[in-house]
């Protein structure tokens, strides 16, 4: 069983990633307006993971005896200027993400909530990769810096990216996992 602040903050927590979702979405949209068809894949991707991420946190809250309480998604960017100032803004959301994860393990732990903490370290790795992925790219474009073709060549290279989570989760995630081959 939660207690109360434990449910409060992981709802809290699903919002964040269904903002995280809603953010890479908007990220696809403006790389997809810009012909930058790789990297709104990319973006879709990640979109896709979120959602993945959200649902882990939905779901487990019912499993232990929770009420799941959706918030209000505020809006994200529409526009932006570049691919580094796009995944400039995604490293310092992911590790705003990862400082809410650290928050809710300190959490679980003042509330000794053991279960929740085992179930938050899949979450703590999670960012650990997220965090990686990004520097990689941010380190990429530097490279680039501004010669087009390279940036092309990284379009073209970003759209080969395939999601490997399953995007329905009609029967549950743990099932769609599964069914996905274990995501």
């Amino acid at each position: 069983m939660l207690s109360k602040k434990m449910e409060g903050a992981l709802n809290g927590q699903i919002n964040n990633e269904m903002y995280s979702a809603y953010l890479y979405s908007a990220m696809s949209a403006d790389c997809a307006f810009k012909g930058l068809k790789g990297f709104a894949n990319w973006f879709m991707v990640q979109y896709h993971e979120e959602m993945l991420h959200a649902m882990k946190f939905y779901e487990y809250v019912i499993k232990m005896g929770g009420k799941v309480k959706l918030l209000p998604i505020k809006e994200p960017p529409a526009e932006f200027k570049s691919p580094m100032d796009m995944f400039t803004k995604t490293l310092a959301h992911e590790q705003f993400i990862t400082k809410c994860i650290s928050e809710l393990v300190e959490l679980a732990v003042k509330e000794k909530d053991h279960a929740t903490e085992v179930f938050l370290q899949w979450y703590v790795t999670e960012q650990t990769e997220e965090e990686e992925n990004d520097n990689d790219i941010i380190a990429q474009l530097k490279l680039i810096g501004s010669d087009t073709a390279a940036l092309y060549l990284l379009d073209k290279e970003k759209a080969a990216r395939m999601t490997t989570v399953p995007t329905d989760f009609s029967k549950g995630v743990e099932a769609a996992m599964k069914a996905a081959g274990g995501a």
